[in-house]
């Protein structure tokens, strides 16, 4: 068995955004969406801190799908068209999604996101992968894992590749000899809305 996963640790993610855009720019998505988001934690902007002047913290919390073991998007899709593959990626079969955003209401974690219109880029054309496809108007979209790049060979997704803090690891979780089990085991670990029981795959060392 295989299972893919990430672990982030938030005391080296310094809220540069660089996987975002990495993540954006390498799996073609649209104009005005991200897959991957940097929130603040406990605050209501971006970039906020916590505390009174000058005694202030602030901390960084990237989050994108979670690829659940026990995922609630899985479980209401009506067509199929969301399954988990054998490698333990949720994924989005684009032609069998029918728009009904079912998913998007059920995730916890506000990791879906859903092209009204056609999809627009500034750039006026296509970048990033080219084995990533470009999804139509009425489709879900989210966090892939970088399914195409890690398919083809290529060692961990874009996100982990250009964090220049080296807060991302990425592995598989059912190899007790990887980097990513042994923090998962050994590893002050937070998972994100634990008591939903949907068991992310995506973890926090803090």
């Amino acid at each position: 068995m295989t299972k893919l996963a990430i672990a982030i640790k938030l005391d080296r993610c310094v809220g540069c955004h660089t996987c975002a855009n990495a993540c954006k720019m390498s799996n073609n998505v649209p104009d005005g969406m991200l897959w991957n988001r940097i929130l603040t934690e406990d605050c209501d902007v971006m970039d906020g801190a916590q505390g009174t002047y000058p005694n202030l913290s602030r901390t960084y919390l990237p989050v994108a799908c979670q690829h659940c073991e026990n995922p609630a998007c899985l479980k209401v899709c009506p067509t199929g068209a969301t399954y988990k593959d054998e490698k333990g990626r949720v994924e989005i079969d684009y032609d069998k999604c029918i728009g009904c955003r079912m998913c998007m209401a059920a995730c916890p974690y506000n990791a879906r996101t859903f092209n009204w219109n056609d999809p627009e880029r500034s750039t006026g054309f296509d970048y990033g992968d080219r084995d990533v496809p470009s999804r139509p108007a009425g489709v879900m979209e989210k966090c892939t894992l970088c399914k195409e790049r890690i398919d083809r060979g290529e060692a961990q997704p874009m996100c982990v590749e250009c964090c220049p803090a080296r807060a991302r690891v990425y592995g598989d979780l059912d190899d007790p000899n990887s980097e990513i089990s042994k923090l998962r085991r050994e590893g002050n670990v937070r998972i994100l809305l634990e008591d939903q029981g949907t068991d992310p795959q995506v973890f926090y060392l803090q």
